[in-house]
């Protein structure tokens, strides 16, 4: 049973490399966010990794910001890059307790 936990780890490892290894990676586990707050780049992604045993669904409806990843399932990850600058609030629809903040700078 360890083909889908290296498929996984590739998969991951992956999307990593896709976003750039300074690039923040946010974990999703015991649905909690892994932070609650990150500082990007105006365009560069940040990578939502659901380490957790349930699905997610990331969003945010901050204007100009807005994005939504649906049902994230447990052992995905999405990158999601920022167009404006500002504050941006996240949460999960599912778990009202997940929300985080991401700054977008120039």
């Amino acid at each position: 049973m360890r083909t889908p936990r290296l498929i996984w780890i590739a998969t991951v490892t992956l999307l990593s490399a896709a976003v750039g290894p300074a690039s923040p990676i946010v974990h999703q586990k015991g649905r909690v966010f892994s932070m609650a707050n990150v500082t990007v780049a105006r365009g560069e992604p940040v990578l939502f990794l659901n380490d957790d045993t349930v699905p997610h669904n990331i969003m945010s409806n901050t204007a100009d910001n807005e994005f939504d990843l649906g049902s994230q399932p447990p052992g995905s990850a999405v990158p999601v890059s920022f167009d404006r600058t500002g504050i941006v609030a996240v949460i999960c629809a599912i778990h009202p307790r997940m929300h985080m903040t991401v700054t977008v700078t120039n």
